[in-house]
């Protein structure tokens, strides 16, 4: 038996369930006919949730988000940092 050592990363899985949120909040944003874009802007600016839609639970999922930290791997991820 050999003994492996296995990494994992938590920012690695904090990053994906947001990107998973993100994409649910985005996808009940355009089928309910909003601009997802420009929604999910405004309610990263002002913390105001009625930029979201209650449709398909979008609104409680995005308050799971931190704003700070989507904002910091947003910008890492733009810059390829």
């Amino acid at each position: 038996m050999q003994d492996k050592t296995i990494t994992f990363s938590l920012e690695d899985d904090r990053e994906n369930d947001m990107k998973k949120i993100l994409t649910l909040v985005y996808d009940a944003l355009k089928e309910k006919g909003y601009n997802p874009t420009n929604q999910i802007v405004g309610y990263i600016l002002s913390e105001d949730p009625t930029y979201i839609t209650t449709y398909n639970n979008a609104r409680n999922l995005i308050r799971k988000i931190d704003r700070d930290e989507l904002l910091q791997i947003m910008v890492k991820n733009y810059l390829g940092d």
